[in-house]
């Protein structure tokens, strides 16, 4: 049983990085260095689809109504409360 669930606690995803650095190796047949290589290519392609998307979505919120955008978590003030 994980320490997570006999604290009473939600267990998170489970993410064996050990397992992962041994795919990622085992991919790229041993090669320490194309592993490395082929890692910086992948995380320069994600940082730069996350880059259009945030742009995409920066020009997204110039089209959205400021109605909607609004926060929900406050509370309308009646008349003549302070």
């Amino acid at each position: 049983m994980a320490q997570t669930e006999k604290s009473g606690q939600k267990p998170s995803i489970a993410f064996d990085l050990n397992a992962a650095v041994n795919d990622a190796i085992g991919a790229c047949g041993g090669d320490l260095l194309a592993t490395i290589r082929s890692l910086l290519v992948a995380n320069n392609f994600l940082m730069t689809q996350n880059q259009l998307l945030s742009t995409e979505l920066d020009d997204t919120w110039k089209w959205v109504s400021p109605g909607y955008t609004r926060s929900t978590s406050k509370r309308r003030m009646k008349t003549g409360e302070e």
